[in-house]
């Protein structure tokens, strides 16, 4: 599917840590990107990770499984990892699989922004 959004990433900083917006379809092909971004951005030790996954059509288990991995790092790194901002169909995957119990799943920028308070 990535050949139909090819997935850009942006990195901004914000008062609450970081957010880290993905464009575009994560699967197999562009979750190492995903998960370099998620790497370097959780390295610098922010209070709160943002992902926000508003511009994300489709996420498959790799996408899922970098996911995961940013959310083990952030904790190694006593950094909180927040989603916002998930789609039906994204969110869907997270309930199946039960990662909704896991995560900090909100609805936008702002509920992520107070998460970190």
């Amino acid at each position: 599917m990535s050949a139909e959004r090819p997935l850009s990433i942006d990195i901004e900083p914000c008062d609450c840590g970081v957010i880290i917006r993905p464009h575009g379809d994560v699967d197999l092909s562009s979750s190492p990107d995903l998960r370099t971004a998620l790497r370097e951005a959780i390295a610098r030790n922010p209070d709160t990770a943002i992902v926000d996954l508003a511009a994300v059509a489709y996420m498959d288990s790799s996408g899922v499984a970098t996911l995961v991995e940013a959310l083990q790092l952030a904790r190694r790194n006593n950094s909180r990892l927040v989603l916002c901002q998930l789609n039906d169909r994204v969110q869907s995957i997270f309930q199946i699989a039960r990662l909704d119990a896991i995560f900090t799943i909100v609805d936008d920028l702002d509920a992520a922004s107070e998460v970190s308070d």
